[in-house]
């Protein structure tokens, strides 16, 4: 891999940009994004120079994409007759159903191989960069074909990955969709609507009292909406299905405030937290 090109520079684009020279890199990284993000990517260090989309993947045997879901399926409708023939393009996309849909209908030059890293911060841009940021975290790679993984250039890449430290999980676009529907979309609208209810009895203020707990459950809520309306709406079906059984238990906790019987809820409650924070 002589050439690796990032479209969209910002938090995760770089902070893959940079993984990839900590993990020893060599190559040439390109990036793709707005003038200001390519200036923050090339003063941390995460880019070598940005060029246009048509110059940029040209040579490139990686291509990164690293943008918001719309922006990565209007690259993937332009893409194909820009990109070098043989070459792997993959994405960082908290979805991967329509994304890998539409890879399979208009890319016939290169392969895709869908894929999601967990990992973020609540801050934004190149800026906020981290060479570590993949670290012990989860990357799901959503081939559509089971054979798409051992490739030359999937190998390949999924031989860095594991250089920058991140823990590759392989499932069907679907079982991926469905599954982050439930530990990651939710979480944030549950974050999210905590928030606004908080926001619409204080309007402006901040609460006399509260603890670090509201810190912690209000902390998603700091994410952009900019970033999370493309993620509903791919996966409005299976996060309908997650809110409901949200839905249901929040409800069930209501009806039970009285009675005291919410041990049980407390007990599962706490036995799934404590293993979320076990060493892996």
């Amino acid at each position: 891999m002589r050439q690796v090109t990032i479209v969209g520079t910002g938090l995760i684009g770089a902070s893959f940009g940079l993984a990839l020279r900590k993990a020893g890199f060599d190559g040439a990284i390109v990036g793709v994004s707005s003038p200001a993000a390519l200036a923050d990517a090339m003063a941390r260090g995460a880019i070598d120079r940005g060029a246009p989309l048509a110059e940029a993947v040209a040579a490139a045997d990686l291509v990164f994409l690293s943008q918001a879901i719309g922006r990565i399926l209007d690259t993937i409708r332009h893409l194909d007759p820009l990109v070098k023939p043989g070459a792997l393009v993959t994405d960082a996309g908290s979805t991967k159903c329509e994304i890998v849909d539409l890879a399979r209908q208009v890319l016939t030059r290169c392969q895709f191989l869908g894929g999601h890293p967990m990992a973020g911060k609540e801050s934004r841009g190149a800026v906020a960069a981290d060479a570590e940021l993949f670290r012990g975290h989860p990357w799901a790679l959503a081939p559509d074909e089971p054979g798409e993984l051992e490739t030359p250039a999937a190998r390949d890449f999924r031989r860095w990955l594991d250089r920058i430290g991140a823990r590759i999980a392989v499932l069907d676009c679907d079982a991926h969709d469905r599954l982050v529907a439930r530990t990651s979309h939710v979480p944030q609208l549950a974050s999210t609507a905590l928030a606004a209810v908080l926001e619409a009895q204080w309007q402006g203020a901040v609460p006399p009292l509260y603890g670090p707990g509201l810190k912690d459950m209000t902390r998603l809520a700091l994410s952009s909406y900019d970033l999370w309306r493309d993620i509903v709406a791919t996966n409005t079906d299976h996060i309908a299905r997650a809110l409901g059984d949200y839905i249901q238990e929040l409800e069930h906790l209501r009806e039970n405030l009285r009675t005291r019987q919410l041990q049980e809820e407390f007990t599962k409650g706490e036995k799934f937290a404590r293993r979320l924070r076990e060493p892996s």
